[in-house]
């Protein structure tokens, strides 16, 4: 347990940080099911439009240190390759 001023103020700072994260990755998460899901319903123009909202989100998270910039970019990839397949 957390005895130093400093420690308490940590702890309690981690927890705040904590939830505004998890909200912003499971915000980042939606987006991308939305993508797919589009996709899987064969929707070019939903899938693109899902596709440019989710983009800004994920750059957001990179730069806001949650998800790693490689995962980012591999899923703006299979996104985007996926999209592009559509007929």
């Amino acid at each position: 347990m957390a005895n130093t001023p400093q420690a308490k103020k940590r702890i309690r700072r981690n927890t705040a940080r904590t939830i505004v994260n998890k909200n912003r990755v499971s915000r980042i998460r939606t987006l991308v099911k939305k993508v797919e899901a589009a996709v899987a319903a064969g929707d070019k123009d939903a899938a693109n439009a899902a596709l440019a909202a989710a983009q800004p989100e994920m750059a957001r998270g990179v730069a806001k240190g949650v998800l790693h910039k490689n995962t980012v970019a591999r899923k703006y990839s299979r996104l985007t390759k996926s999209v592009n397949a559509i007929g």
